[in-house]
């Protein structure tokens, strides 16, 4: 879609974020039935600025940025779906939120995975580093997958699904070019290849890559090396996954991208109508803050 900005979201609890080049808006449909609508700018440093332009480097600081956006985001859907009124999630509170949901990330999907292959590795009796690299992918992998379609059987959980669903059906009716109406969106798909899904799954896949580089030094050291790349595997996921969405028309590109898309049928749910008018009205507040509607 050369000349517009590549449009993003997040799926909420009874709404939708969408992001767009120069704000945000999220739309969370209250107890009543009303869908209340929260507008404020982003960083035009991060998403506009010099450093938005370096690849490797530019997916960093926006992927920080999106962190603290969801965090607000998703405590703002809560207080509004609850009925109660907005609380403080600012500040210091998000970001120590960010750190603390980081470091357990970190230590279940990365430090865990390696620790666990280290013990195989050593009761197998394997002399491969690649294998045991290989094991430790695999096994970060399986609780990815597994944690994600686990939860998918949480009722709450399967209607943010849903609104992941509206999400993607909303941003691929836009891209298309077609009226933002919820009979009309209701015809798109509802995966996406710039999706967060893709993003983890590819992070899952290049890290079995970059650590099969480095052998299999003491377990320590290969500990730390987890924490100690994951920006690196981080820039590098997402600029896959931006070259994949904007090539996603090429075959080639798409069979590629098939493993992506198929994880996202874990995280996304056919949403109703009334999901779908909530995406939209997030969509629309967001082109009409940047002149576009």
């Amino acid at each position: 879609m050369a000349g517009k900005f590549n449009y993003g979201g997040q799926a909420l609890i009874e709404g939708v974020m969408m992001r767009g080049s120069g704000s945000v808006a999220i739309a969370v449909r209250n107890p009543e039935g009303s869908i209340v609508v929260r507008e404020e700018p982003i960083s035009a440093t991060i998403y506009r600025g010099p450093l938005s332009r370096i690849p490797f480097v530019r997916g960093l600081g926006l992927l920080w940025d999106a962190l603290g956006l969801g965090m607000r985001a998703l405590t703002f859907s809560a207080d509004v779906a609850s009925g109660e009124e907005e609380g403080g999630f600012e500040g210091p509170v998000v970001w120590g939120t960010i750190a603390l949901s980081l470091a357990i990330f970190i230590a279940v999907f990365f430090l865990g995975p390696a620790a666990a292959a280290d013990g195989l590795h050593r009761l197998l009796g394997l002399e491969s580093s690649l294998l045991g690299n290989l094991i430790e992918g695999i096994v970060r992998l399986a609780l990815i997958v597994g944690y994600i379609w686990v939860v998918g059987y949480l009722e709450d959980i399967r209607r943010v699904y849903a609104y992941h669903g509206a999400e993607h059906k909303t941003i691929n009716a836009y891209e298309d070019g077609a009226a933002l109406t919820p009979e009309s969106v209701a015809a798109y798909s509802v995966e996406h290849p710039r999706c967060g899904t893709a993003f983890l799954f590819t992070v899952a896949v290049i890290s079995v890559l970059i650590f099969s580089l480095l052998g299999r030094p003491p377990l320590w050291v290969r500990l730390l090396s987890r924490i100690a790349l994951l920006p690196v595997i981080a820039g590098v996921a997402y600029e896959y996954i931006r070259f994949t969405a904007r090539h996603i028309n090429n075959p080639i590109v798409r069979i590629i991208a098939q493993p992506n898309l198929a994880l996202q049928r874990l995280t996304t749910r056919e949403p109703d109508a009334g999901m779908l008018e909530v995406a939209i009205v997030a969509l629309k507040r967001v082109l009409a803050a940047e002149g576009l509607s």
